[in-house]
């Protein structure tokens, strides 16, 4: 890997634990909140990652960038997930502490995100292996 990031003190700071996780008889529910829609996503990728390891072993150390489209709510939320999960599955794997959408779209047929991810690789030993997370298509 290259030079080391250099981060903000606003971009170091790790937002609120905004979610929680409910039975469910086959997978995960995820329910996330916010003082808007776009922390409720926030909360929402998080919980996903939190899902998949100890959030507090994650350092942030490399960021990434994703996007993502819907044609309702429910799409887009799918969608900026699956980006997320993908995010993870590529070789290094990622895994994020936090996630900034930091542009939010919901108006219109086609909806849209971006999103900067902060995190790190993902390591065996640093990070506790939580429960694999699949795409449920």
């Amino acid at each position: 890997m290259g030079d080391q990031e250099q981060f903000t003190e606003e971009e170091l700071k790790l937002p609120s634990c905004k979610y929680e996780y409910l039975d469910h008889t086959a997978d995960v529910q995820l329910h996330a909140w916010g003082n808007s829609l776009k922390e409720a996503f926030e909360q929402c990728g998080i919980a996903m990652f939190g899902y998949m390891t100890e959030l507090h072993t994650v350092e942030i150390k490399q960021s990434s960038e994703i996007e993502a489209t819907g044609h309702d709510l429910e799409s887009l939320l799918f969608h900026f997930l699956d980006e997320l999960l993908f995010l993870f599955s590529c070789e290094p794997f990622l895994i994020c502490s936090k996630v900034t959408i930091t542009d939010f779209n919901t108006e219109g047929e086609e909806m849209s995100l971006k999103c900067k991810c902060y995190g790190e690789e993902f390591t065996l030993g640093k990070h506790p292996q939580g429960t694999e997370v699949v795409d449920g298509i």
